[in-house]
C-alpha cells in the first residue's frame, strides 16, 4: 500500500534542500503537501513546480521560531483538509566554527531554529494528532545528533536534543495512535553547505573538511519516506552513517582519530579575527 496517497503533510524548511526533495517525493506519491519556509519565494516556487507536474501543494511563509505562526499554520491546514497525517519538522540552520569563537548570538540562532522550531512543530501537531487519534511526526536531526561533530558543536547540541525529544515522545505517543520518527542522515549535498556561516575560517575550508561523501537530497528523501512508512524510530543513512553509529555505540574512542583530524585541519586554515 502507498502510505502517502491522499494524506496531508506539512514540511518545514520545504523551500530548499532535503525539505524540497521531501515535498516533491511526497507529491509524487499522492500526498497533499503544505510547503513551509521562512523564504516565501522559495516555498512558492516549489509549490508551483509540484502543481504544474500534477501534484497538490500550497506554500506558506512561516518562521518556525514563532510558536504562534506554527499554531496558525496547523489550525489553517486542519480546518481546510480535516486532518494532518504527517508533520515533518525539517527546518534548520548552522554556524560552523570552534566553540571558543562562537558567541551567544550564534548559539541563540541555532537553538531557536533547530530546537525550538522542532519543539513548536512537534508539540502543536502532537496535540492535534492525539485528538484525531492518528498521525506521524518526523523530526530531522543528524548523525551529529547521535555521535558528535567537532567545529559544529552548537549544531550537534541541538540535534542531540531533537533525538532525545523524538525517542522519548515516541514511547509516550504509541498508545495514543501517534507515531514519531527522527531522521539522522550523514552529510547531504544541499545549499545549506554553500550558505553556511563559518566563524574565523573560510567556508570552503570547513565544507572541504567533510571526511565523507555527501548524498543527494532526492536520495535522502526516498530513504526518509521509506523509513517513515516502516515506522522506524531512528532513520540513519546512508550505510556508512549506520556503520559510524554502530562503531560509536561499540566504542566511541574508535572514532576519536577522525574527529581529532577534523579539528587539526580546521585549525590549519584558521583565520583569527
Amino acid at each position: 500500500m502507498n502510505a502517502y496517497e491522499g494524506k496531508v503533510a506539512i514540511v518545514t524548511g520545504g523551500g530548499s534542500g532535503i525539505g524540497r526533495a521531501l515535498c516533491e517525493e511526497l507529491a509524487r506519491r499522492g500526498t497533499i503537501v503544505i510547503i513551509v519556509d521562512i523564504n516565501e519565494d522559495g516555498a512558492q516556487q516549489v509549490a508551483s513546480s509540484i502543481n504544474e507536474a500534477g501534484g497538490c501543494a500550497q506554500a506558506a511563509q512561516v518562521d518556525v521560531r514563532n510558536a504562534g505562526e506554527i499554531r496558525s499554520l496547523i489550525e489553517t491546514t486542519t480546518a481546510r483538509f480535516g486532518r494532518l497525517d504527517y508533520m515533518f519538522n525539517n527546518a534548520g540552520t548552522n554556524v560552523g566554527g570552534e566553540v571558543r569563537d562562537l558567541d551567544l548570538v550564534h548559539w541563540q540562532r541555532i537553538v531557536d531554529t533547530n530546537l525550538w522550531g522542532v519543539v513548536h512543530g512537534t508539540c502543536i501537531a502532537y496535540a492535534y494528532m492525539v485528538k484525531q487519534g492518528f498521525g506521524h511526526i518526523v523530526n530531522t536531526a543528524s548523525l551529529a545528533g547521535l555521535t558528535g561533530l567537532p567545529t559544529n558543536t552548537a549544531y550537534a547540541t541541538t540535534k542531540h536534543a531533537v533525538v532525545g525529544l523524538s525517542n522519548s515522545l515516541r514511547i509516550e505517543a504509541a498508545e495514543l495512535g501517534v507515531k514519531v520518527s527522527v531522521v539522522c542522515p550523514s552529510f547531504v549535498q544541499t545549499n545549506g553547505l554553500e550558505a553556511l556561516t563559518v566563524i574565523n575560517a573560510r567556508r570552503e575550508d570547513l565544507t572541504g573538511n567533510i571526511p565523507l561523501k555527501p548524498i543527494s537530497p532526492a536520495r535522502a528523501a526516498r530513504k526518509i519516506l521509506k523509513g517513515v512508512a516502516a515506522n522506524k524510530g531512528i532513520i540513519v543513512f546512508p550505510f556508512y552513517a549506520r556503520l559510524i553509529w554502530w562503531l560509536w555505540r561499540l566504542n566511541a574512542a574508535l572514532l576519536l582519530p577522525i574527529g581529532t583530524q577534523m579539528v587539526k585541519k580546521f585549525r590549519t586554515a584558521r583565520v583569527d579575527s
